[in-house]
């Protein structure tokens, strides 16, 4: 099967990039091409200067499926990344606590994942994805299985610990409202092989107003750039 076809695309550093586009399209395998768990037929994909040929320690991965140990504390979930790539026990425990601050877990620490809400346990998984600094955070619809609600909320939180990192992030979605709200670029793929169908600079200030004229303009052309003129998804 034929995911993907002629993909050319670039993002800067501290970049806040949205994927967007309809399900099957191509856009989550070329995620897991950027973190190094696929690797490309035809191409290449340069990462912090180099040619990509495995995962790389410049990237880290958020999927929707948080993958949280159930048997380890918050906090041994956190240090998880670190602990794997071999960082010292007190480093380890320093990072992890900076983390958890970040995200608001810090009185959550010794609780396990069934005792989380299910929007508290994304954030755990970003947590730990952040532990180990990546360059890049690869984000696959991380949002997607959570009540809408939740899902703002998430939304509004991610975007202040981008301000706070300034990480680059590529951010998986075929929400239109969720691309409009947390994007600097957005990049339009089409239907299976996934192409380009446009590169979007959001020009709207922060923070954006779903119900704002300009928000609701751009989420306009981009429902015709994916070729659908009905909801927001």
């Amino acid at each position: 099967m034929e995911a993907l076809r002629g993909i050319s695309m670039t993002c800067a550093a501290g970049e806040f990039v949205c994927l967007l586009g309809l399900s099957g399209c191509g856009k989550s395998t070329l995620l897991q091409m950027i973190g190094g768990l696929e690797t490309p037929s035809t191409g290449q994909i340069i990462v912090d200067g180099r040619e990509l040929d495995g995962p790389s320690r410049s990237t880290s991965i958020v999927f929707q499926d948080h993958g949280l140990f159930p048997w380890q504390t918050v906090r041994s979930n956190v240090e998880f990344n670190m602990k794997a790539r071999g960082i010292a026990a007190a480093e380890r425990r320093t990072r992890a606590e900076e983390m958890l601050a970040l995200t608001g877990l810090s009185a959550f620490a010794t609780r396990y994942p069934h005792e989380l809400s299910g929007g508290m346990r994304q954030r755990v998984g970003i947590a730990r994805a952040l532990t180990t600094k990546p360059r890049a955070l690869l984000m696959d619809e991380p949002f997607g299985a959570l009540d809408a609600q939740t899902r703002g909320r998430l939304q509004s939180e991610l975007l202040e610990i981008w301000v706070a990192q300034r990480t680059t992030v590529l951010f998986v979605t075929h929400s239109i409202d969720e691309a409009v709200f947390l994007a600097d670029r957005i990049l339009v793929f089409t239907p299976r092989p996934g192409r380009l169908a446009a590169d979007v600079r959001v020009d709207l200030s922060r923070p954006r107003d779903p119900r704002s004229e300009g928000f609701a303009e751009l989420a306009r052309s981009l429902r015709m750039a994916l070729g659908t003129d009905g909801g927001s998804e």
